[in-house]
């Protein structure tokens, strides 16, 4: 059985969900105040993003040749979503031009260095469990020194102005409101780009219509099937994004 737990800020206090896959069934426990688990509900759907089309992506997708493949093997294929968009924002700048092992261990040592230990009662069994980190505030990592943090100087100073644009509201990431207006916003802030801003719309948002052109291993599969225009997979592109990324994970 796969389980996967993580911590939520929600707004009564911090909360957890413990999420298990036993081949049939995805599962979910909730620790935390009974007021906030709607929500915490609400954010487990899209991180594993549980509204998807799924028939008409199949459709989509499913007619073109170089998918069909891809999509008969993979039915149901979800986006990779996220239980926190500024959280999720974050980790996408941190991601740049790094591995996903690299990029974990840098959210590691930001979560150590500026984040929250959070002890709940067990979401399994109900006992006393300490459960991890919460991922830091916006406004910590605003106060943060560019200089001190784990990653180049211009990265980190771009980290600080996207979590202060987050903290006072300049910035506002919402899954329900337009992408293209937001990624608007998310460009015009220094130091992202349109593979930062089409990540955090992908992962954090979960925009449907996002292709990942500016990715080197989406370009060498675009490039390897012959693909010279994807107008044809519109509105889900974002499935075909996560189909192409698929020998590389």
């Amino acid at each position: 059985m796969l389980g996967l737990t993580r911590t939520l800020r929600l707004a009564h206090g911090p909360g957890a969900v413990r999420l298990t896959w036993d081949g049939a069934a995805l599962r979910l426990a909730y620790a935390g105040h009974p007021d906030d688990e709607d929500d915490a509900v609400v954010r487990v759907r899209r991180l594993v993003d549980a509204d998807a089309p799924v028939d008409a992506v199949a459709a989509r997708l499913g007619d073109d040749p170089h998918l069909a493949d891809d999509v008969a093997s993979s039915p149901g294929l979800r986006l990779p979503g996220a239980t926190d968009t500024a959280e999720a924002a974050i980790q996408a700048l941190v991601s740049q031009q790094i591995s996903m092992a690299a990029a974990a261990r840098c959210s590691a040592k930001l979560t150590e260095a500026y984040g929250e230990r959070l002890v709940l009662p067990g979401v399994a069994d109900g006992s006393e469990t300490s459960v991890g980190w919460l991922f830091p505030r916006m406004e910590a990592l605003a106060a943060s020194d560019p200089a001190t943090l784990p990653m180049p100087r211009a990265r980190g100073r771009a980290l600080v102005g996207l979590a202060g644009a987050l903290a006072s509201g300049a910035l506002v990431l919402d899954p329900d409101a337009s992408w293209p207006e937001q990624r608007v916003a998310l460009l015009a802030l220094p130091g992202i780009g349109p593979w930062t801003a089409d990540v955090v719309g992908l992962r954090a948002l979960g925009a449907r219509d996002v292709l990942l052109g500016t990715d080197l291993a989406i370009r060498r599969q675009l490039e390897a099937r012959g693909v010279g225009a994807t107008a044809a997979w519109a509105p889900y592109r974002s499935y075909a994004t996560v189909h192409l990324w698929r020998p590389y994970v």
